[in-house]
């Protein structure tokens, strides 16, 4: 007899995490580029860079879904040479969905450079990968060469700042629906720049009731 599968309640970051383009708070020229993208998708690689916590990699998969592709999920520390080539390999077939293939690929600027130069053809006319969008995020292009550079449609300027008043008026929803009448919080200490930082500040107040 298989075991009962144990259910955890999830954490805010991941309840409230935007699972669509239009469900993210700010971040109005990437979601518009990424919106008219998806409308008429035409595979690219595309390099998403800023601080940690802005939505980058949650922009990613929201794209990739809003497309019907097939997700395949490269974290840094598991970008070897090896496991790219297979997860590129996996690309030259059909995608499960129908659709596209999106490898996401976490933080590449901490990448090899032999991962860097290896994905150079894949990103052009020499060896594309069939029906596939590379999608990478990275707190800096530090670490980045130009050639790599070039070849990607580069989405910068994550952050929230401007957005302090939607994070706010997010975290007095959630604080609602989580603490019911409980008095709100004194929120003038709200990170309200990372959106991830200031979920985990509203669960900590959260726990502390």
């Amino acid at each position: 007899m298989s075991a009962m599968p144990l259910n955890f309640p999830e954490s805010l970051c991941e309840s409230y995490k935007p699972r669509t383009l239009d469900s993210f708070i700010g971040l109005t020229r990437q979601r518009k580029i990424l919106s008219n993208l998806a409308k008429n998708p035409s595979p690219r690689p595309i390099l998403m860079i800023g601080p940690p916590g802005t939505g980058k990699t949650s922009l990613a998969y929201a794209f990739a879904t809003q497309i019907n592709s097939e997700i395949h999920h490269v974290p840094s520390q598991e970008a070897t040479i090896e496991n790219v080539k297979r997860v590129c390999g996996m690309c030259n077939y059909v995608p499960l969905s129908g659709g596209f293939h999106s490898v996401i690929f976490d933080e590449i600027n901490f990448c090899s450079t032999a991962v860097q130069r290896y994905l150079l053809s894949r990103m052009d006319g020499s060896e594309p990968l069939p029906a596939t969008f590379l999608l990478f995020t990275g707190n800096s292009t530090e670490g980045l060469e130009a050639p790599f550079l070039s070849r990607c449609l580069q989405l910068d300027d994550f952050n929230m700042y401007g957005e302090s008043k939607a994070v706010k008026s997010l975290l007095e929803k959630i604080w609602k629906e989580r603490a019911g009448n409980a008095p709100l919080p004194d929120m003038r200490a709200v990170p309200t720049s990372n959106v991830r930082e200031a979920l985990m500040w509203l669960d900590g107040a959260l726990l502390a009731i």
